[in-house]
């Protein structure tokens, strides 16, 4: 037992380490976007305070020679006046004439000024909406720390991975030991869930839910607690707390399967997303918290947590 418990303490500080890392990276992400983002609005600023200056610039040109030739305009009058009365007086159509002004009074045009509130209103919320269309969100995300030591589970706690070779991790209470299972890091104990996943080509995979209790030890876990859909020797099968086995006819080949949890009512269905066919349906009394699950024996082909597509308005926040 104490050498259990120093490689355990071991293990922690492994997994701290590494899991800070994955914060710093993920953080990095989040940092380097938001310096993307700050620098293309600040460049589009600076476009239009070019623009604005150019636009500026040809209007004081433009009124720069007008201002010019009524300057030569003035002189040339003043220099008629200075002539005697008769010849004034006999000139005066023709000079009246020259000093018509053709030109408008120049205007300040509407829109010569900096956009700015197209710069700074709500600027946090639209990045932040900007950054939910980029970054990928999952409805689950899986344990490490449940996961049997065959399994390995990606970066993003997503996707599971089957191997031959056995993972050096601690037999904690919370791990299996005897199938290759891992469990949904939340448990819900009340409202819907739905998750996503992508089985693929995978020939050998279960997922379902399993209460809180169920026993992780051993090869006792299907025996009780338990409703999955599973696919096997080519054939799917659906099974429920009461280890009634039953075959599922599918069409083709599922690629993805879609869990949902009616906690508060009792219903847990299995479907097909792309063709959106109910595949099974369990109806139960759910008395205790209920985990996700998922089981892979296949060596080539991962079980992956698909990600969902957030819609962020205005209205959700306000």
């Amino acid at each position: 037992m104490k050498a259990e418990c120093d490689e355990t303490v071991q293990h922690i500080k492994s997994q701290a380490e590494h899991t800070e890392r994955q914060i710093k990276e993920e953080f990095e992400k989040l940092h380097q976007f938001l310096r993307d983002e700050e620098e293309a609005t600040i460049t589009a600023l600076r476009e239009e305070e070019e623009q604005k200056n150019r636009m500026m610039k040809e209007k004081l040109e433009e009124m720069n020679r007008h201002i010019s030739a009524l300057s030569h305009t003035i002189k040339d009058t003043e220099e008629m006046m200075k002539a005697n009365d008769v010849c004034f007086l006999k000139n005066v159509n023709f000079t009246m004439g020259r000093v018509q002004i053709s030109q408008p009074d120049p205007q300040m045009s509407s829109g010569a000024l900096i956009h700015v509130s197209h710069y700074l209103s709500n600027l946090p919320f639209r990045v932040w909406k900007k950054m939910q269309e980029t970054v990928q969100h999952t409805s689950l995300t899986l344990d490490p720390n449940t996961a049997g030591c065959w399994l390995t589970l990606s970066t993003d706690l997503t996707s599971v991975s089957y191997g031959d070779l056995r993972q050096d991790v601690p037999d904690n209470p919370e791990r299996f030991d005897f199938f290759p299972c891992v469990l949904g890091s939340e448990g819900f104990n009340s409202g819907t869930h739905c998750w996503d996943v992508e089985v693929g080509d995978n020939p050998y995979w279960s997922l379902g839910i399993t209460t809180a209790s169920n026993q992780r030890k051993g090869d006792v876990f299907f025996n009780t607690n338990v409703w999955y859909f599973r696919y096997i020797n080519s054939e799917y099968f659906s099974q429920s707390e009461e280890q009634t086995s039953t075959y599922v006819t599918v069409k083709g080949k599922l690629q993805r399967v879609r869990v949902h949890l009616d906690y508060d009512r009792g219903k847990l269905s299995f479907s097909d997303p792309l063709s959106n066919i109910c595949l099974c349906t369990f109806t139960t009394t759910f008395t205790e918290t209920v985990f996700p699950f998922l089981y892979n024996r296949c060596t080539t082909f991962p079980l992956r947590i698909l990600p969902v597509k957030l819609f962020v308005t205005a209205e959700t926040h306000s």
